[in-house]
């Protein structure tokens, strides 16, 4: 029986278990959730000959890492199966707006999201057991991928870096296309400090700081280069306590997103060399490059192609695209691993209301995930910088 057969054959449980996990509320500002988000996972991965840890995260929930115990003879570096517990919805989400399957499609806030993402992972693994002993996998699920990884960085690259490869089970773009391409992303802030004065009798002796982040925001925004994927977006703007008063205070909250890594290292070094403009005002510049791209290098198109093969002798054709939103599995990417993205379920409606899955693309994630896993695990591929054979 093929891996496809196999999935299908358990598309209701598939369905099932992604309307549990949606009703396991895990926003990423509640540890609590979070925890019983991993630990219910435990519980699927622990039959499976996976040994599981909970890695405590300071002020977040845990990181799940499971693998497969080594065992005598030399294997290969395992497959990264990266993920995220987290989601963008706040506590009491759930009771709002219950999963509920409609047609083909099941809604439900982090359904799209990740969390069919982490079933996939949890059926194709399935699936490879179904026909013998894992291969050498380690499955990797974060807790603070909508906010901030940072706490967690270092662990999450160890473990890129022990890797053969790495797939990202974030959601498949709309239609099912995985992503060979991200931007990278950074934020910035820009502080005006000025003097304040009376506006009517005193003008002059005041410093005005939001003129000052008018112009600043000017400047930034003119980084902006569509045709290389460099983008400034000024987002918000704070400042000021009435109109008769000079403000002294002001501040403008930007958002980057870029291409390649270079692109962001240049934005970066643009802002912190931001100088004022306004006399008396002085300037303070915080923030930086937070995500590095996912850059389409020759370690990206290698497993995207080994993917399409897996497709192909599915009977289904496996499309890709760029993205211009961010993801850890670019953290992978940047670190020369190869890697793919957007190995998820099919749907739309990410962080909005009409958040849904396609269930149908469940198995057939599943499906081509187990096969994918199986071939890299049978034929590594290089490293970017590396030479086969």
């Amino acid at each position: 029986m093929s891996h496809l057969e196999w999935s299908r054959q358990r598309t209701g449980e598939m369905a099932a278990l992604l309307e549990e996990l949606v009703g396991i509320e895990s926003p990423s500002t509640d540890p609590a959730g979070v925890a019983a988000l991993a630990q219910r996972l435990a519980k699927e991965m622990v039959p499976l000959g996976l040994h599981v840890d909970l890695l405590p995260v300071p002020g977040a929930g845990p990181i799940l890492r499971a693998h497969v115990p080594p065992s005598a003879n030399a294997a290969p570096r395992p497959v990264m199966l990266l993920g995220h517990l987290d989601t963008v919805w706040p506590l009491g989400t759930v009771d709002a707006r219950p999963p509920r399957i409609e047609g083909d499609r099941l809604h439900g806030p982090g359904a799209y999201d990740m969390k069919a993402g982490i079933v996939v992972v949890v059926f194709a693994l399935r699936a490879l057991r179904s026909r013998g002993p894992l291969p050498p996998v380690t499955v990797f699920l974060t807790p603070l991928e909508e906010v901030d990884g940072g706490p967690y960085l270092v662990q999450m690259e160890a473990a890129m870096k022990a890797s053969g490869a790495v797939l990202g089970f974030e959601p498949a773009w709309p239609g099912g296309a995985v992503k060979t391409e991200r931007k990278g992303s950074g934020s910035f802030v820009v502080r005006a400090h000025g003097r304040a004065a009376h506006a009517g009798a005193d003008l002059s002796r005041g410093a005005n700081a939001i003129l000052e982040i008018a112009h600043q925001c000017m400047r930034a925004s003119a980084l902006t280069n569509l045709e290389r994927g460099l983008t400034v977006n000024v987002g918000v703007i704070q400042g000021g306590i009435r109109p008769n008063v000079v403000p002294e205070h002001a501040e403008a909250e930007f958002d980057v997103r870029f291409r390649t890594l270079a692109d962001g290292r240049r934005a970066e070094e643009a802002f912190q060399a931001l100088a004022p403009v306004v006399p008396g005002v002085t300037l303070e510049v915080t923030g930086g490059v937070h995500y590095p791209p996912l850059e389409r290098g020759p370690h990206v198109v290698a497993v995207y192609e080994e993917a399409r093969r897996v497709a192909r002798e599915m009977g289904m054709e496996l499309q890709e695209v760029s993205s211009g939103g961010a993801s850890e599995a670019s953290f992978a990417a940047a670190l020369g691993v190869p890697t793919l993205d957007g190995m998820g379920a099919d749907g739309d409606g990410a962080h909005a209301i009409d958040e849904h899955v396609v269930i149908p693309s469940l198995p057939e994630r599943a499906a081509l995930a187990a096969g994918l896993i199986a071939r890299l695990s049978e034929t590594p591929l290089p490293r970017e910088g590396e030479r086969v054979g």
